[in-house]
C-alpha cells in the first residue's frame, strides 16, 4: 500500500492533537509496546491508552508535530516536536525521535527518544 505507513504515524501523530486518548487506540496493535526513553515499557493496547489518558490530563495544552519522517517497508523513523504546556505555562518545544514497528497496519511496537532533562528544564521555564 503506498503511503501506508507514512499516512499511518503522521496521523497517529496528528491524534495526539484532539487531546482524546481513545482516538490513539485505532492505530495500535492489541499487544503494542511502548517504550519511552529512561522509563519502563507499557505493554498492551489498554495500558498504552491508559498512559496516554493522565499524560493528556496534566498537559491542558498538547501540539505534535512531524518534523520529518523515513519509511523503511514496516519500519518509520519520526523527528518530532512533543508541544507540553502544564497549567498556566507556555507551551515546551521537546523534541523526539520516535521508532515505530508497524504490523498488518496497526503499530505493534513504539519507542520515544528525548532527552528527558531538556524537556523538564523546557516545561519549567
Amino acid at each position: 500500500m503506498a503511503g501506508g505507513n507514512d499516512a499511518l504515524v503522521r496521523d497517529f501523530v496528528e491524534a495526539f492533537n484532539t487531546k482524546n486518548a481513545d482516538e490513539l487506540s485505532r492505530f495500535l496493535a492489541d499487544d503494542v509496546v511502548f517504550q519511552n526513553y529512561g522509563e519502563d515499557a507499557v505493554h498492551g493496547r489498554e495500558s498504552v491508552i491508559d498512559l496516554w489518558r493522565g499524560v493528556m490530563r496534566a498537559f491542558p495544552q498538547i501540539r505534535f508535530e512531524t518534523v520529518n519522517q523515513a519509511v523503511d517497508g514496516d519500519v518509520v523513523l519520526a523527528e518530532q516536536v512533543h508541544g507540553l504546556g502544564l497549567p498556566g505555562g507556555p507551551v515546551a518545544p521537546i523534541m523526539n525521535l520516535a521508532v515505530y514497528e508497524i504490523r498488518d497496519g496497526k503499530i505493534a511496537a513504539w519507542r520515544d527518544y528525548s532527552n528527558p532533562e531538556y524537556a523538564r528544564r523546557l516545561l519549567q521555564a
